[in-house]
């Protein structure tokens, strides 16, 4: 067998148990899993330590965002290379062994993978979840831009991209979408609201028909069938949960 890959993965978590395990199973590829958690109550830190990651778990790693928790990760790296991995992320053959040749014989200063996104049991290909692309493998000295929501890697100049797809699996039903959509739309209106954005009538009454028409129809979401229309409608709601929740603070 060959050596595992001189990479250290980095994982945020808060309450994953019910697929930490899977996750970190799927890393022996990798020399160094890490598992940063920010105050799971479901054994999320357990599971993980027992399918071999080591655990940073919110005693240690103080702060509010996602995007905190993965620089504390990318800080206790032992290796010169970190591949970015959120648990609902999978880690095929395929990408395994393209990241371990990319990190042998490196090119580029960070890489960018291709998500492919499942939703309610199939592949989304449009909608704009087709072209998902997120810049994942990077050499240690670089940090994630702390935000509430949609935490990205810092600018890197030299991005290239790795041919094999990262699966991606961000809502195990309807239940969960919603519980996401509930968490995710307060963190956006909050930090709307934190950059001093006033809401206008136009979020509430343009705003999501345009994000539904976008991806409806320009991004071709309707060739994904009844799927494709269930998700740009709850995208749509989204939006106008978030204006609203923009709103209710303002008064």
């Amino acid at each position: 067998m060959a050596s595992p890959a001189p990479v250290t993965v980095v994982i945020p978590t808060r309450n994953e148990g019910a697929q930490i395990a899977e996750c970190v199973g799927r890393l022996a590829w990798a020399a160094e899993v890490i598992v940063v958690d920010g105050g799971s109550t479901d054994g999320t830190r357990e599971l993980a330590r027992a399918a071999g990651a080591r655990v940073l778990d919110g005693a240690v790693v103080q702060g509010p965002t996602i995007a905190h928790q993965r620089n504390a990760g990318i800080g206790a790296a032992t290796h010169e290379w970190v591949f970015a991995l959120d648990a609902d992320e999978r880690v095929g053959p395929e990408l395994s062994a393209e990241l371990a040749a990319t990190v042998a014989a490196p090119a580029r200063e960070a890489y960018a993978v291709r998500r492919r996104n499942v939703f309610l049991g199939e592949t989304v290909r449009h909608a704009g979840w087709g072209r998902d692309w997120v810049v994942r493998l990077f050499r240690k000295n670089r940090r994630f831009v702390e935000r509430k929501v949609h935490e990205a890697l810092e600018p890197v100049p030299d991005v290239g991209r790795l041919a094999a797809p990262l699966d991606h699996v961000p809502y195990r039903d309807l239940t969960s979408y919603l519980q996401k959509l509930d968490r995710y739309t307060a963190w956006a209106a909050e930090e709307l609201a934190a950059h001093g954005r006033r809401p206008r009538v136009t979020d509430l009454i343009v705003r999501p028909p345009a994000r539904f028409v976008r991806m409806y129809f320009l991004q071709l979401g309707i060739l994904d069938g009844w799927r494709g229309a269930m998700l740009c409608g709850l995208a749509a709601a989204s939006v106008l949960v978030k204006y609203a929740r923009l709103w209710e603070r303002s008064r």
